[in-house]
C-alpha cells in the first residue's frame, strides 16, 4: 500500500469514527439527562438491552482506532529517534489493547 493510500485510509477512519463517536456520545448525554437510572441495577438493565450493547460494542473499537491513529500520527511526526518511537508506539498499543479488552469484558458481562 502506498503512503498516500495509508494517509487517506487513516483520514477516512478518523472522520467516520469521529461522526459515530459524536452521535453516540450525544445519545448518551441526552439519554442520561432525560432518563437517569435510579440505581446500578437499572443502569445494568439498560446497558444489557440489545441495541445499547450493540452500540457500545461498536463504540469501543471505534474509540480505540480513533485514539490509535491520533497517537500514532503524533508520535511519527514528533518523535524522531526510531527506538524511542517504537517503544512509545508499543506502550500505547498495549495500553489501548488492554483498555479495549477490559471495556469489551465489562460490556459483555453486563
Amino acid at each position: 500500500m502506498s503512503r498516500q493510500a495509508s494517509g487517506l485510509k487513516a483520514w477516512i477512519i478518523q472522520r467516520v469514527s469521529a461522526v459515530y463517536l459524536g452521535l453516540f456520545l450525544s445519545y448518551l448525554l441526552i439519554h442520561f439527562t432525560l432518563h437517569a437510572p435510579a440505581d446500578h441495577a437499572a443502569l445494568k438493565a439498560w446497558v444489557s438491552a440489545p441495541l445499547v450493547s450493540a452500540g457500545f460494542l461498536v463504540f469501543v473499537p471505534l474509540l480505540l482506532a480513533h485514539a490509535w491513529i491520533g497517537i500514532r500520527d503524533v508520535l511519527i511526526d514528533y518523535v524522531h529517534p526510531l527506538r524511542i518511537r517504537v517503544l512509545l508506539l508499543s506502550l500505547f498499543a498495549l495500553c489501548l489493547l488492554a483498555s479495549g479488552l477490559w471495556a469489551l469484558k465489562a460490556i459483555i458481562a453486563a
